[in-house]
């Protein structure tokens, strides 16, 4: 763990690159009693059938970004954003506000001195949410790490995980906006924990 010996936050922005562990991470703080808001559970819903930003995504960029089931085509959106910046601009602006919305609503309904965490994996390229919480913790690994972790997981190349990981901020500017950096190197989740509950021993002295 590194960074500043910082009081326990109200709310807590965390972050990581793919295949970080930022899931982990807030699946162990919401397990010691912090409220969490995941964005992009919320940005699944959105785009869900029937979501809230269906036909938004419609109006922008036509049928063709619907599936056949009524959801957004993740696929073929992913396809046109990778190869069109103002079109990833564009979907940007669109669901950034419907997010931050929901997430607003979903955060307070938190109890009275409940910690926020707001899991957000573009926090980092998003001026807005740095502005939302009082703390950043990021989840570190090495880009070798992140590959590895993802194709495991997903069976995607090595050119596809990272071309990913390069539509997201750079390992540099995701520390540099930290105030806490959590590393989750390790074959093994024994050391994560670890580091995970001496920060929460560090908010919560006895």
């Amino acid at each position: 763990m590194r960074g500043r010996t910082l009081p326990r936050p109200g709310r807590l922005g965390l972050t990581g690159g793919i295949g970080s562990g930022k899931s982990t991470v807030s699946a162990w703080l919401a397990a010691q009693g912090a409220h969490l808001v995941d964005t992009d559970a919320i940005s699944r819903e959105l785009t869900q059938a029937g979501g809230g930003a269906i036909e938004p995504l419609r109006r922008a960029f036509g049928d063709q970004a619907i599936g056949p089931d009524g959801a957004l085509d993740r696929q073929k959106m992913r396809e046109l954003v990778f190869g069109d910046p103002d079109a990833k601009r564009r979907l940007e602006a669109l669901l950034h506000p419907l997010i931050g919305q929901e997430a607003a609503r979903r955060a307070a309904q938190a109890t009275p001195g409940q910690m926020v965490v707001f899991d957000v994996p573009l926090l980092v390229e998003s001026r807005l949410w740095r502005t939302r919480v009082d703390q950043v913790l990021v989840v570190d690994c090495t880009p070798e790490r992140q590959v590895a972790r993802v194709m495991q997981r997903s069976g995607l190349s090595d050119e596809a995980v990272r071309a990913i990981m390069a539509q997201q901020a750079p390992r540099s500017l995701r520390l540099a906006a930290a105030d806490v950096v959590i590393s989750n190197d390790k074959d093994t989740l024994a050391p994560l924990h670890e580091a995970l509950a001496a920060l929460w021993a560090q908010w919560h002295p006895v």
